[in-house]
């Protein structure tokens, strides 16, 4: 039996010690290793009297105790990391993650959906139709768990049972804001929380930038429901077309300042104007963008052994659940897989991507 990987230790401990997103990190690790670079960052805390957050030898403790709350932690280079993050300059060193979806899985087909705090009843109306749409067509939903637009859109996709991501700003055993707790532990049940931010680690203004940047990566594309001029979800929208991302937004009333940013958005034609689900997918399935999906291009591709060979457990049991002729329910597949309904969504989003499953009116069969 061989013991836990030196190196993967080495990049966790690192990643409870750097702040996310700090300069220069990834490209010292890819020359050097994460070994050396953790010693140098240990050596110039102890010169600065900064205490560290965590110890390395206390690495293989504290994974233990957050697998036993149903908390793993991935790293870039493992099936279960979004190859998307590598588009950063600064991708996480490690990313914590609590739910039973797969994180890769669940990103390849997702939208990001972020606004305003302070929300208007026109924005929460709008996010619903968005969030919700997009999640019963199986897209997961990413936001921040934030008040407003953010719990809006993860609350409408948890309300059909799609998968929806929360990616936070401190731990994942934090509740931010205390008020989430509840709605941040349903997310956790069926969903997925995340955050390159060890347990622990309590929300600070600047990791809140941080944390939109990997909502932007994590993403397909990213709608931004009302938000100022000068807003965290504008941020968002900004990260996401620096990497090249489909970014969206839902027009608002001239008069409304909580429009103000978005309406800004589409006058500088830095975003495209939608109004529901339907439209963002047409975008976003019209764009060639497969963000590391074998042989597939926004829906399209051949497949052939290998990409079977690629598949999860999961993924080919729900593959094998599905029909040839007629069609099956989210529900019925789920039963038969063995897998939950937001679980089996996620899967089935990825197995249309890769052209082995298609929607047949309001249920999913094989493609043949």
């Amino acid at each position: 039996m061989t013991g836990p990987d030196p190196e993967r230790l080495d990049m966790i401990a690192l990643a409870c010690l750097v702040e996310p997103g700090t300069p220069g990190i990834v490209e010292l690790v890819a020359e050097q290793g994460a070994g050396v670079v953790l010693a140098q960052v240990r050596a110039q805390r102890r010169a600065s009297r900064v205490v560290g957050r965590l110890d390395p030898e206390q690495v293989p403790g504290m994974l233990a105790e957050m697998a036993r709350r149903g908390v793993r932690v991935v790293v870039p280079g493992e099936a279960e990391f979004p190859s998307q993050l590598l588009d950063l300059p600064e991708p996480p060193l490690a990313l914590w993650v609590r739910g039973p979806l797969d994180l890769r899985a669940a990103a390849l087909r997702s939208v990001a959906v972020v606004g305003a705090r302070a929300c208007t009843a026109y924005g929460e109306r709008a996010t619903v139709a968005v969030a919700g749409g997009l999640a019963a067509d199986g897209w997961a939903v990413v936001s921040g768990g934030a008040f407003g637009i953010d719990a809006a859109a993860h609350r409408a996709a948890l309300a059909i049972g799609g998968p929806t991501i929360a990616v936070l700003a401190c731990g994942v055993d934090v509740a931010y804001p205390r008020a989430h707790d509840a709605l941040l532990a349903r997310i956790g049940d069926s969903g997925l929380v995340v955050s390159e931010l060890p347990p622990g680690s309590h929300p600070l203004k600047h990791r809140f930038l941080a944390r939109n940047r990997v909502i932007a990566a994590l993403s397909r594309g990213t709608v931004v429901v009302e938000a100022a001029r000068r807003s965290g979800a504008v941020s968002t929208a900004s990260r996401a077309l620096e990497l090249g991302r489909v970014v969206m937004a839902v027009p608002g009333p001239v008069t409304s300042m909580a429009s103000s940013g978005t309406n800004r958005l589409l006058h500088e034609q830095m975003a495209r104007a939608v109004s529901d689900s339907d439209e963002v997918v047409s975008l976003l399935t019209g764009c060639d963008v497969s963000l590391g999906v074998p042989g597939a291009a926004a829906g399209h591709g051949g497949t052939g052994p290998e990409d079977l060979d690629a598949l999860s457990a999961e993924a080919r049991a729900v593959l094998a659940a599905l029909p040839s002729r007629g069609a099956s329910s989210v529900e019925a597949v789920a039963g038969r897989a063995a897998v939950t309904p937001a679980a089996c969504l996620a899967h089935l989003g990825l197995l249309e991507i890769r052209g082995l499953v298609r929607r047949a009116g309001s249920g999913w069969r094989r493609c043949a």
